[in-house]
Formats: C-alpha cells, structure tokens, sequence
C-alpha cells in the first residue's frame, strides 16, 4: 500500500494535483513535510511511539493523530478538494475532516477485514470487530469508494450493500521500473546460478499460501527425472530474529523454514526477506515463474509487477488475480490451493521453453493498461465528478 500511494501520488502530481498524503511519524530522522515529487508531499505527523506499531495499537493514538492534522491545517492554510482515505485506519478519522472541511470523502479499502476473515486458517489472523465496524461505518461515510476490480466491488456490495457508489479503478504499475531484461544479467546481478527459479514476493502470512509453494515443489521433479533441481526464492517478510518476541510474521518465517527442512527442500529455498523496490525487478527477471498461491487477494500487484517484466504467473484462481493472469496466455490459474495442482502448473511453465517464452512476449502487453498515467486519470475524472455535484452510478466503471 506504501508503493500505491507514493505511485499514485506521483502521477497525480505529474497532472497538475496537488497531494499533501498524511502518516503517523514512525521514526524519529521522519522529516515533518518531504516532497518526493514537485507537487506531492508526505507529512509526517506525532501521533504515538516514533516506531512502528501494530495495526490495532494504532487505533489508540488516533485521537492524537486527529489533532496534530488539524494543527497542520491551522497553522499552513491548506486547503484541500478532496479527502481521500486509504485503508480503515484512516477512514476512522477521514469522515469527521471531510464533514469540517465541506470536501468530499473517497474511499479505497485496499482490503477487507470481513474478506480476510473468510480466508483466516488461525486465529491470530482473523481481523477484530472494531475494524469490521469502522469499515461498514466509512462506507456509509463516503461519497465514493474506490474498488480495484469487479470482483473486489462485488465484495463491497456483499459487504457493506448499495448504499455508496463504487467505481472500479485498478492498481497501478510502474511501467519504467518493472520491465523484462535479460535473465542471464538479472541472475549474474543477484549471484544466481542456471537452473529453474521460481519466485515468491510478498508478506509471509498464512493467506498468501506459502505453504503450498513449498509443498508443490516438493513435488517438483529434479535430479531423478535428469532434470536440475528447481529453486525457490522467497522475497519479503520481516525475517525470524535469534531472540526476542517475534512478530505474527517472523513467526510464519520460522514455521516455513522448518517445513521446508521437514519436506528435504532447505536446499532449494532461499528466504530473501524484503529489498528495495529498486531491486525487486532483478528478481522477477531472473525467474522463471512467479507463483501467487493466496486465499485471497484484492487485487494482485505482485502479478502486475511480474508480467510488466515479462515473467509468467502461476496463482490461485481468486480475487483481482482472475482479472489479470490470463490462462495459458500469460500464466495459469489454479482452482484449488492444492500443492500437487500447483506443481503440475509450475512444471509446464518451467519445463516448456516454448511456452514460457510465448507466455513471457504476451506478458507486458497484458497488463500496459495498468500504467500509472491512466490509472490517475481515472481518479482525476471521479474528483472532478464529485466536485462538480455530477451523480455517480453504483458501481460505474471504464
């Protein structure tokens, strides 16, 4: 979600918007105003720790949150057209400024707490009440929400009914930084050798279905069939410390690196943790497939990023990932997060030069129409409508 909002943030100021984005400083070096673009800010406001916190622990300097925008407001005389809120945090306070400050309010969840819960195998996953009732509230609240695709506003309908038009405006991507490059570079680059790579970018939460990545590729012939033995590397997550209370996270860190050692794979996984986005695109170059085996996904970002560098997507059959691998064009989708299935998948893109390379030539134009000038166009036009008083149609979409 930070890369959504700096992106879009970016191509809204690169279109004449002006975009102050407000966030709870969580480090002391946190400049008060940084602008990373002409024309769009990041404010960092005293609200709390200087450190990061737990989502829920968060709710608690709200109110403090609340204030110090208003002193920012008071003392800079900004004025602000539109409030739009990203996330149920923010949606907790973003009514009450929308209302003070006679703009507005725009909403995009990015997820849902009651998705999420549908999807939760334990439960310390599953989402508390206090967030499914901010999100009904800031429906309600809003004069537009945002949803990244039909199946997602299909979700809010569900959820929250009628009552709010939605517009379905998709994610973007960064058409500059995610491009294919030469799989031999990109492997040289990160030190990798010649064999099949199959690639995992992501949190590492039981909902995204890592699990099942190191399970298929258990199933995963190599050596006994005379094949080389595939890799896995595993990007992003926190890590698992040495000591220390450990993170929901770091935990699921250390539960897959002893599955893998159960399953005789630690060989052939390699947990990176999080890079830099500048990086990130190396590691999609040099895979050969990227694997999504989630429960659930809103959108699918990972997916996009993927095919904009030219690497195939196997991915579970759910959310916005139905709307954006397209089978046996661009990658496959799995019905059910069985690991056997998975492997089954991985194995025609890896195994099958000619179809990866047909897959990876219709990968990037696949997914062009999610550059981040269209998508802040789109948001532009939603803006202007609402300031102009034009009435939006439930669900209208481009």
């Amino acid at each position: 979600m930070n890369v959504y909002l700096r992106e879009l943030g970016q191509a809204l100021a690169q279109q004449g918007v002006q975009v102050d984005t407000f966030t709870r400083r969580q480090a002391c070096e946190a400049p008060d105003v940084e602008e990373y673009v002409p024309g769009a800010r990041v404010i960092h406001l005293d609200a709390g720790p200087q450190r990061h916190l737990d989502k829920y622990d968060v709710l608690d300097y709200l109110p403090d949150f609340a204030c110090a925008l208003q002193r920012w407001r008071t003392v800079s005389e900004a004025t602000y057209d539109v409030v739009h809120a990203h996330y149920w945090l923010a949606g907790r306070i973003a009514p009450a400024f929308a209302q003070r400050w006679n703009a507005p309010l725009v909403t995009t969840f990015h997820t849902l707490g009651t998705q999420k819960n549908a999807v939760a195998e334990q439960a310390i996953e599953r989402e508390e009440d206090v967030r499914n009732d901010v999100e009904r509230r800031l429906f309600s609240a809003s004069d537009l929400a945002i949803a990244s695709t039909e199946i997602d506003r299909t979700n809010l309908i569900r959820a929250f009914g009628t009552g709010t038009p939605i517009e379905v405006i998709p994610g973007g991507v960064n058409l500059q930084r995610f491009q294919p490059r030469a799989r031999a570079e990109a492997r040289a680059e990160l030190g990798l050798g010649e064999g099949p790579i199959v690639l995992f970018v992501g949190r590492l939460q039981r909902l995204k279905g890592v699990e099942v990545l190191l399970r298929s590729l258990a199933e995963i012939g190599g050596d006994e069939v005379g094949r080389p033995p595939v890799q896995a590397l595993l990007v992003g997550g926190k890590g698992a410390p040495a000591g220390g209370r450990r993170s929901p996270e770091a935990a699921e860190a250390v539960r897959l690196q002893k599955l893998a050692a159960q399953l005789g794979i630690s060989d052939r996984v390699t947990f990176v943790g999080a890079v830099q986005p500048d990086r990130l695109p190396l590691y999609y170059g040099a895979a050969d497939v990227t694997v999504m085996p989630s429960s659930y996904e809103s959108f699918g970002l990972v997916a996009v990023e993927s095919l904009a560098c030219g690497t195939p997507v196997v991915a579970s059959r759910v959310g916005g990932l139905t709307s954006i691998v397209r089978e046996g064009e661009t990658g496959f989708l799995v019905p059910w997060r069985d690991p056997r299935l998975f492997a089954e998948a991985i194995e025609r893109v890896i195994w099958d030069p000619a179809l990866r390379a047909q897959m990876a030539a219709a990968a990037r134009p696949s997914v062009l129409r999610f550059g981040w000038d269209g998508i802040a166009a789109r948001h532009i036009a939603a803006y202007d409508a609402l300031r102009a008083g034009q009435p939006r149609a439930v669900g209208r979409h481009a």
